[in-house]
């Protein structure tokens, strides 16, 4: 099973950009589909973006325009890069990878605060 670490939170002032990564280890991330999620106190966990072995990405639509989710196999990395950030972004950031029936590793999380 692949190993994720997440990286790349922060704290940030609205408008601005982080680009969080998620490395993978124990096994080559390019078989697998990638999401990142987030979560926020007393929220449920969200969907914010996926990309598939192929390069199909797809957003839930609150982040569309706004963020970008590429993937570098080489690296074994997955990218979220995140612009135009609002204070309704702030969350634990957290990556998910599977290949068939659903997201089977996860990684710690990454905070991110936008600040006003």
């Amino acid at each position: 099973q692949v190993q994720l670490v997440e990286s790349g939170g922060g704290l940030v002032p609205a408008g601005g950009s982080l680009r969080l990564s998620c490395v993978a280890s124990g096994r080559a991330v390019s078989g697998y589909y990638v999401a990142w999620f987030r979560q926020s106190p007393g929220k449920e966990r969200e969907f914010v973006a996926n990309i598939g072995w192929n390069g199909v990405d797809i957003y839930v639509d609150s982040v569309k325009g706004r963020f970008i989710i590429s993937r570098d196999n080489a690296k074994n990395t997955v990218y979220l890069q995140m612009n135009s950030l609002k204070l309704e972004d702030t969350a634990l950031y957290s990556c998910g990878a599977g290949l068939g029936s659903g997201y089977t590793s996860w990684g710690q999380g990454t905070q991110v605060t936008v600040s006003s």
